[in-house]
């Protein structure tokens, strides 16, 4: 079996606390039905190991409408490897009363992801699964030619066809649940959980460096208003959770406090957008990232912006940027977004 590993792509250790862009909007606190987003996480690419290949140089770019990943690669060793590369897509899992953070749910490429090695595009290959309380079902929806996206509207009017056996039998082995009464009427909601992963092989010759770049659309979850602030204070578990989650320094959390009074009064809300990415230690690779750097873009001079990460520094009126050498990634690295709205941007 080729053991694969996730390949260490950013990972800012939680040091110290960062919160820039800090301006002045209305903030209340949200009530917490339907108005939360779900939260996607996203990655990096995925390589078959190999003590002979160390990553060079990563150039990380994140923002709420664009990842971008530049590597280089260097295979130290006298001969050719040859690797097998995988993009995963995040897990996709249908849920009642859910609000999707993905919205091209009628693409297989729902993120939109593409890659190049060495200026050339590559085409990846696409296995898709589905999955229900842990048993493996692709091969029942290919039989009754039911769509694999949980969200697609091809999949609901597919759903909606099911020969009543089959959709009762569904509903009591957890893969969709009826809005209607009893299993035979009602719109059908799915339960299931689609994993995707793009993959492709490819060869880092010996002694040469070799350029990887990928980009995505991620997935952003949010709530339409502030979520850490408990009646207006910094208190709460959903404010300590913040506060380790995304380095909430005490500036960021004041001015939150503030505009969450002026709301109250009559003004409107702030919006929060979540974006997180996952990392891995790396350990792998033949040593850590030689050359490290990660860029964040908060999208508006207006917004708020607060992650957890060491010699941080703002670049321009909406980016942060953080270098560093011989980088061991330890941690998911998760980033908070404060909206303002419309008028305040």
């Amino acid at each position: 079996m080729l053991k694969l590993f996730t390949l260490p792509v950013v990972g800012p250790v939680a040091v110290g606390p960062i919160a820039a862009g800090l301006v002045a909007a209305g903030i209340a606190s949200p009530a917490f039905a339907n108005d939360t987003m779900a939260e996607v996480k996203t990655g990096g690419l995925i390589f078959a190991q190999s003590d002979d290949v160390s990553m060079a140089q990563e150039d990380l770019f994140i923002s709420a409408s664009e990842v971008r990943v530049d590597y280089v690669f260097e295979n130290s060793s006298d001969k050719d490897v040859e690797s097998l590369v995988a993009f995963p897509m995040p897990d996709i899992t249908g849920q009642i009363d859910n609000i999707s953070a993905i919205s091209d749910y009628d693409s297989d490429n729902f993120l939109h992801f593409s890659t190049v090695q060495d200026g050339r595009p590559i085409s990846a290959k696409l296995q898709q699964r589905v999955v229900s309380l842990g048993i493996d079902v692709t091969d029942e929806f290919a039989k009754h030619g039911i769509p694999v996206l949980p969200y697609s509207q091809k999949t609901a009017e597919a759903l909606a066809k099911l020969p009543e056996a089959v959709r009762k039998d569904w509903i009591a082995r957890g893969l969709i649940y009826s809005m209607g009464a009893g299993d035979a009427g009602g719109d059908l909601v799915p339960l299931w959980t689609l994993r995707s992963t793009y993959w492709w092989r490819t060869t880092f010759p010996a002694k040469k460096k070799v350029s990887v770049e990928h980009r995505y659309k991620p997935a952003v979850g949010g709530t339409v208003a502030i979520s850490f602030l408990e009646n207006g204070e910094p208190k709460g578990e959903r404010f300590e959770e913040y506060s380790r989650k995304y380095c909430l320094d005490g500036d960021f959390v004041r001015v939150a406090q503030q505009r969450a009074r002026e709301a109250e009064a009559g003004g409107a809300n702030y919006t929060e957008s979540w974006i997180s990415y996952v990392l891995s230690t790396g350990a792998n690779w033949a040593g850590p990232i030689r050359r490290f750097q990660l860029t964040i873009d908060k999208g508006k001079p207006a917004s708020l912006i607060s992650f957890c990460g060491s010699n941080v520094q703002k670049i321009g009126p909406t980016t942060f940027r953080m270098t560093a050498e011989d980088f061991d990634p330890a941690k998911d690295f998760d980033i908070l977004i404060l909206n303002p709205p419309e008028a305040a941007q």
